[in-house]
């Protein structure tokens, strides 16, 4: 049964009376991001929050400052090895309500003053009240020329001027993705129809000649009724990344797998999830504007998207072993035991919760393979990212 926001369900319905049935992609894309009604870009109601313990879903920065802290040590690495350039830009996109922002330059602050003093900090978030949420956390760094800006796009960005780091911590998650089941023996993509009043699923062949190419790449066993999801947004948005870095470092934190493991033949249901009030489930019908829907990323096609152009694999690694390998532990011990803030900041490394599932992609471009020390510690995933890149289509 469809429910949500009434002018938001509204749109959608007028969009596929015009047009017909829409990709599933496209409806995702009304959902989350409607420039006037979309989860994302519409304003709260008052007295309640998205992200936060109290919202939908939290992230690591609402936890435990400690992603933050360690970033800062990492990116400090990250500036030494490109010779200490003026500005040094950190570029995050999909900053939420602007913690991690927070948390990164109090630490940066006092991590490396003289990186403080050359840092210029850019914020990528169209959404009016995202943004005002950001300006209230960031209210202490405003007052300083230059160090905090916001613009509503990459598109905003100028080929090659950025010298430092590109940062985003579960941002391709939430970016609208291709949903495909195997039919008969082939390949087909989920659409959105509206019929006696409510939105229906339908499939149909895939929308995009890209689309069909990329999962012909990946279906090699896939029995009859499998679906998935294939995030094309996230491919265009590291080339897109790529191109406006000069030098530096790339680094996306998110859930995902290889995709040697998100396509795995017995994972037959995908990865598509909505989340209301802190509570999974998989209808994307309900709650339509008023929930989170995310998939998990695959990092061996954004790897290799990335490397086509001109952006190398530096490492991969999970949370835990990222935020271990920067002296978290460090942090930790100077925390009581028991107290409310130690449980919080391990809850970051729980290798069954989010220091396992949290991956971190770290890319390079204009260094020479640099060695960070946020990838001291060095689990399978290098080898099982390297094993499928073969396999991923090069669209």
């Amino acid at each position: 049964m469809t429910t949500g926001h009434p002018e938001l369900v509204a749109a959608i319905a007028s969009e596929i009376a015009v047009s017909g049935p829409i990709p599933f992609v496209r409806f995702m894309e009304l959902a989350l991001y409607h420039p006037q009604f979309g989860y994302y870009t519409r304003s709260p109601e008052t007295g309640t929050e998205r992200i936060g313990w109290t919202g939908d879903f939290y992230t690591s920065p609402d936890v435990h400052p400690t992603l933050g802290y360690a970033l800062a040590r990492q990116a400090t690495q990250i500036d030494r090895l490109l010779g200490q350039p003026d500005p040094f830009t950190v570029v995050e996109m999909g900053p939420g309500k602007g913690l991690l922002a927070t948390h990164f330059l109090s630490a940066c602050r006092t991590e490396s003053r003289s990186l403080f003093e050359r840092l210029r900090y850019i914020l990528i978030d169209r959404s009016p009240a995202m943004r005002e949420s950001q300006r209230r956390h960031l209210s202490q760094w405003l007052s300083r020329p230059g160090l905090v800006s916001w613009v509503d796009d990459l598109d905003d960005l100028a080929p090659g001027s950025v010298t430092g780091m590109f940062l985003s911590n579960e941002l391709l998650d939430a970016f609208p993705t291709h949903r495909i089941q195997v039919t008969g023996g082939r390949v087909e993509e989920l659409w959105v129809d509206r019929q006696d009043g409510q939105f229906v699923e339908c499939l149909k062949p895939p929308s995009t000649v890209a689309l069909a190419q990329h999962a012909h790449s990946l279906a090699a066993h896939w029995p009859d009724g499998y679906r998935t999801e294939i995030n094309l947004n996230a491919l265009d948005w590291i080339r897109q990344v790529a191109r406006i870095l000069r030098r530096g470092v790339v680094l996306t934190i998110d859930y995902g797998h290889t995709a040697e493991d998100l396509y795995r033949s017995d994972r037959k249901n995908g990865t598509f999830l909505c989340y209301f009030k802190q509570s999974a489930h998989e209808d994307p019908f309900t709650h339509v504007g008023e929930q989170d829907m995310t998939a998990h990323v695959d990092f061996s096609s954004l790897a290799t998207a990335g490397e086509e152009h001109g952006l190398q694999v530096t490492g991969f690694t999970n949370q835990m072993s990222f935020l271990m390998g920067l002296g978290v532990e460090q942090l930790i011990a100077s925390l009581e035991p028991e107290s409310p803030e130690f449980r919080a900041a391990i809850h970051l490394l729980k290798p069954t919760g989010m220091g396992g599932t949290f991956k971190v992609l770290v890319q390079h471009k204009g260094i020479e393979q640099p060695q960070l020390d946020g990838l001291k510690f060095k689990p399978f995933f290098v080898e099982a990212l390297a094993r499928v890149e073969s396999h991923v289509c090069k669209s």
